[in-house]
């Protein structure tokens, strides 16, 4: 069973467009949870032009499924990350002034580091999770750094099954056959939506957890917020 992650970065952007708490982000949380979804996944970015540091502490006793926070590690964000001991941390390559993710780590120049933070994420029992290109040097080498899982970067599969390209979810699979014999969970996002997410699951084995925002949320404002959770439910089964 694939697990659907919702990111709620999309509804904080919203709140923070008036200033005030509408919509309320920690209520919105709890009734996702409620209509089925399996966790909460949040990307803090340091000009917080989204989810607040605060929202990440916030919401610490909200989530009662799994808590997946996403970034950087920063020292400000690993601080965080180790004060509030979530279910998962994703690490994720952006600038300071990324607009959303558009690459994943090299894990081979970036190695050593990454298996300084993740062993520090690991020894406070957080599980620990690298976003990652398909290149399976890069999963091979992901291997190397002590993480549990790695998060597929899906923005091209999205892009080239949008175009009618179906044969594009092949270095997916790939990449997530690699990394389950290397030992790696296997996670997705990025672009991810109703249209896509049946087809993509279908094909990517050991497929662990999708995380899914801007499509999600988006999709919505058309057919509601219970509906589509539980519509990407259905698809992912």
């Amino acid at each position: 069973m694939t697990k659907l992650s919702v990111n709620i970065n999309k509804i904080a952007t919203l709140r923070n467009s008036r200033g005030g708490n509408v919509p309320n982000l920690l209520k919105v949380a709890a009734d996702i949870q409620d209509f089925g979804a399996e966790g909460i996944t949040i990307h803090p970015r340091p000009d917080e032009r989204h989810i607040r540091y605060q929202d990440a502490y916030d919401l610490k006793s909200i989530v009662t499924t799994e808590y997946n926070i996403e970034g950087n590690p920063i020292d400000k964000f690993k601080q965080m990350v180790l004060e509030i001991k979530p279910t998962q941390v994703t690490l994720v390559p952006d600038s300071v002034d990324q607009l959303t993710s558009n690459a994943g780590w090299d894990t081979i120049t970036h190695q050593s580091y990454l298996k300084d933070v993740i062993a520090e994420f690991k020894s406070a029992g957080i599980r620990t999770s690298i976003f990652i290109d398909t290149d399976l040097k890069l999963i091979e080498a992901a291997a190397k750094t002590g993480a549990d899982r790695v998060e597929l970067y899906t923005e091209e599969f999205a892009t080239q099954y949008e175009k009618g390209n179906k044969e594009a979810v092949k270095v997916y699979a790939e990449a997530a056959i690699l990394a389950n014999e290397v030992g790696l969970g296997v996670n997705a996002g990025h672009d991810l939506s109703l249209d896509n997410i049946q087809f993509f699951k279908q094909n990517i084995p050991y497929l662990a957890e999708v995380s899914i925002g801007h499509a999600l949320i988006s999709e919505s404002l058309y057919l509601g917020l219970e509906n589509v959770v539980n519509m990407y439910l259905h698809r992912l089964q």
